[in-house]
């Protein structure tokens, strides 16, 4: 009986019903993910480093690299996927060392703070890219319901990215930090249990297996394959801890190196000179019209990187203008995460309709004409938070509607780009290298939180705690977000310029 379950794959509203048990495990996943963040900024600026006059930078920093590595491992994670745990191992391995995370995360010390923070990374490398694979693997290519299926998958991601703020935000500000921390690892929890329901269930057919099961059986060192897998994730655990701790870690020939981006920097220039090698490896054995769908995989994750670049600052920079410059009603500046979640939310089902509708009467725009659109109204988000200044009171407060108007314009512009972009990936990608490639489109958000701790740093309010004037703080923001909107929108130039010649290299896949 279970031989014949795992040989169909259900169908529910209109979809495979494997989609909405990945919608649920992702969207507690999310829930995890974003109450913690909600409160992550907020509580190294208030608590952690308080007093210190510098404690913008350092959080900045410490921030940036979190969200770094965060989205940086899920290159390795989709590869390990790919060749040998396949999706189901990898998500679960994943789940529960997040999990475990958020729980560390609750308890109040700063040992346990940064060794919290490398379970979730080492766990979110082999959660994220292969549940979204996931979804990709559930439709056959050119399936006209593959959008649709990925922007409601999507909404799934954002009704726990606006549930979590407003949850963690409040147990956080009203009860303390780690009562917020704590909710998010409940959150986590109930995701993995929700996809292993799914496992055992049948409900995912013959989809998500290893590739050869075999091969997790052979032993090295008298332990299987699959067991040495999660011993060596959780030794990474320490090691990454320790250098997010100490801040310095000494390499041989480059010699000590400090906190300050330089781990992260050069572990990032390793990352990037792998994943050439591969792509430039898989291009050559592929025919014309692959390399071609490669390289636009590749033009487009260049365009979501300066994206996400710029919608990241909402976790750190704008979440401490909120805190700071902002006449907040009915939330506090953490649960003001929750907006973009909202937003999200009530458009994801329009957006899913509108580009069925579109395509019904050949009129859905190619992805690459959706990518510059997104990059236009994430620049004129940043304007409107340029233009907040003008209508600023006395005490260096602007009215909480422009925080309202500038994030419906980043929400709006990541429907345009995020989940049409994950559709992308998993149909123009050879299928030997799809989570793969799923690693690197989640690279472009570790490549922009780059670029997230470098404008953190430059919009960086000197003075500790007591020491903040508002008007000032006012001043450095709404100067950073004009020159933040200016380049953006360059970007959305070059985008739409671009667009048509790679409308033709996806050869009539939009």
């Amino acid at each position: 009986m279970n031989e014949v379950r795992e040989m169909e794959t259900p169908q529910f509203l209109g979809h495979p019903k494997g989609l909405f048990y990945l919608f649920f495990a992702e969207l507690w996943e999310r829930f995890s993910f974003y109450g913690m963040r909600a409160l992550l900024m907020v509580y190294m600026t208030e608590e952690v480093y308080r007093s210190l006059v510098d404690r913008d930078t350092i959080a900045a920093t410490i921030y940036a690299a979190y969200g770094a590595l965060v989205y940086a491992t899920p290159v390795l994670g989709g590869m390990l996927a790919d060749r040998l745990l396949g999706y189901r191992r990898a998500i679960m391995l994943g789940g529960v060392l997040m999990a475990l995370g958020h729980f560390v995360l609750a308890i109040d010390d700063q040992i346990a703070f940064f060794l919290a923070l490398a379970l979730i990374i080492v766990g979110n490398g082999l959660f994220k890219p292969n549940i979204s694979s996931f979804v990709g693997s559930l439709y056959e290519q050119g399936d006209p319901r593959r959008d649709s299926g990925f922007t409601i998958f999507y909404m799934g991601i954002n009704i726990g990215a606006f549930v979590a703020p407003l949850l963690c935000g409040w147990l956080g500000f009203s009860y303390g930090w780690h009562y917020g921390f704590g909710a998010a690892g409940i959150g986590m929890l109930a995701g993995v249990i929700v996809f292993y329901s799914g496992i055992k269930g049948g409900i995912f057919g013959v989809h998500g297996h290893a590739p050869n099961e075999d091969q997790l059986e052979v032993k090295i060192s008298g332990l299987k394959i699959k067991n040495w897998v999660p011993l060596i994730a959780f030794a990474l655990v320490p090691f990454i801890a320790l250098i997010m701790y100490y801040g310095e870690l000494y390499l041989p020939i480059v010699g000590k190196v400090n906190y300050e981006g330089q781990v992260v920097e050069y572990a990032f220039y390793l990352i990037l000179i792998v994943i050439l090698g591969v792509i430039v490896r898989t291009m050559t054995s592929a025919s014309k019209v692959e390399r071609q769908q490669l390289l636009v995989i590749v033009l487009l994750t260049m365009f979501m990187t300066m994206f996400w670049g710029g919608y990241e600052l909402s976790g750190s920079t704008l979440t401490l203008f909120a805190l700071r410059n902002v006449e907040m009603i009915g939330i506090n500046a953490s649960q003001a995460n929750s907006i973009t979640g909202l937003y999200i939310i009530m458009m994801a089902v329009l957006f899913s309709w509108i580009w069925v509708k579109l395509s019904a009467v050949k009129a859905n725009p190619y992805t690459p004409f959706k990518f510059a659109f997104g990059l236009l109204l994430l620049g004129a988000g940043f304007a409107v938070f340029a233009w907040s200044g003008s209508f600023a009171n006395d005490a260096g407060k602007v009215p909480m509607l422009f925080l309202m108007l500038g994030y419906l314009m980043f929400s709006t512009g990541e429907l345009f780009m995020s989940p049409v972009g994950l559709s992308k990936v998993t149909e123009l990608s050879p299928k030997k290298v799809v989570g793969f490639m799923m690693g690197v489109w989640f690279l472009s958000s570790a490549f922009a939180f780059r670029i997230v701790g470098a404008v953190g740093k430059l919009l960086a309010v000197g003075g500790s705690a007591d020491e903040i004037n508002a008007q000032a703080s006012l001043a450095v923001y709404t100067e950073g977000f004009e020159s933040i909107a200016f380049v953006v929108l360059s970007c959305a130039a070059l985008a739409f310029v671009l667009a048509p010649l790679m409308k033709k290299m996806m050869h009539g896949i939009h």
